[in-house]
């Protein structure tokens, strides 16, 4: 049975023979980052580890004074006396699977991640182990998502729809990772796509990684009165409700979550259309990811971890939760952050 190379203290997930935190949620001289959402980066760390990918992002959510060092995907570093490499999660720009290697045991730490690829990030790449660490957001049966070239379709569509009746289109998404593959989603020859504040800050960083993008305008800077109807507003959730959105006019909002997937989420959030786009695994990848890490015991953090563990349990893996502050919250990742930027706007 494999030991405890890593244990969870006050301050996160903790391992004793590097002498580092993974995804720390409080101050630590040494943190490695699997990827940078506001649940699994915060600022105030002595020094910061991540992936060479998501450097830029990381630096803009972290501030400029943060100590970064990054390491390209699948390049090793000795930390105390364990062996520590990056390898892609495919949930946002820069995430990633954080691999530990003490005495011949192997852990994976695989943060957020989503197996099938999109165009924002590299794919998710299986890492063999002896334990791994998984998140369970939409760790339910229930929870299949559709072919993103059928959402991209219906998106697309809605805002044809509402161009053609003089409203504006507002496509809320988190700023970080979701918005980003909402643009991808878009069809530009539709018309203009906007971005809120933040939105537009962290678009460019992903440019400057080296994703390619359809062209988008910051909202600040039109004319009182301009005509928002022919294009698409991207912004994060944050923005339902204030004062921000009056210069809009008539507005056709929607929200793109997995918890769409559920019914009467739409009517919960009060918008009018609600599409199923997600940076999560669904519960086949879910169980696809483990299976090919070949591991010999899963445990599960944030989400419906009773219910994978007991699924795992059932088809002779060992399997527990593991009690952490990592939330994986579709809804709301990070928006916290975006509300000085709207004050602005």
């Amino acid at each position: 049975m494999p030991s405890s190379l890593l244990t969870v203290d006050d301050r996160g997930l903790y391992c004793e023979a590097g002498g580092f935190h993974i995804d720390p949620w409080r101050p630590v001289p040494n943190a490695v980052i699997t990827h940078a959402h506001g649940d699994h980066a915060r600022r105030g760390m002595g020094r910061y580890l991540g992936s060479a990918e998501g450097a830029r992002v990381l630096r803009t959510r972290m501030g400029a004074d943060a100590n970064i060092d990054t390491l390209p995907y699948g390049e090793e570093v000795t930390i105390g006396k364990t062996r520590v490499s990056f390898h892609p999660a495919g949930h946002i720009l820069g995430s990633s699977q954080i691999r530990v290697e003490h005495k011949g045991e192997v852990w994976v730490v695989s943060g957020d991640y989503k197996v099938f690829p999109d165009r924002t990030c590299t794919p998710f790449e299986p890492v063999k182990c002896h334990t791994f660490v998984t998140e369970s957001t939409f760790g339910m049966p229930i929870y299949r998502w559709p072919d993103p070239a059928l959402v991209s379709r219906e998106i697309n569509t809605w805002w044809r729809e509402n161009q053609q009746a003089g409203r504006t289109s507002l496509l809320m998404g988190y700023a970080l990772g979701k918005a980003q593959r909402l643009i991808g989603l878009l069809d530009p020859s539709i018309g203009p796509i906007y971005t809120q504040g933040a939105v537009e800050a962290l678009t460019q960083d992903y440019r400057d990684t080296g994703i390619d993008l359809p062209p988008t305008t910051l909202v600040v800077g039109n004319p009182k009165g301009f005509d928002w109807s022919t294009g698409i507003v991207i912004a994060p959730p944050s923005v339902q409700g204030t004062v921000w959105m009056r210069k809009f006019g008539d507005v056709s909002m929607a929200f793109a979550s997995g918890w769409m997937m559920i019914r009467g989420t739409r009517r919960r959030r009060a918008v009018d259309r609600g599409f199923v786009v997600s940076d999560h695994a669904d519960w086949p990848e879910l169980l696809s990811a483990i299976h090919e890490t070949g591991c010999e015991r899963v445990l599960a953090t944030h989400g419906s971890v009773a219910i994978l563990v007991r699924w795992l349990r059932e088809q002779g893996l060992e399997a527990d939760g593991l009690a952490t502050r990592f939330e994986g919250d579709e809804d709301a990742a990070s928006d916290v952050e975006v509300d000085p930027v709207l004050k602005s706007e």
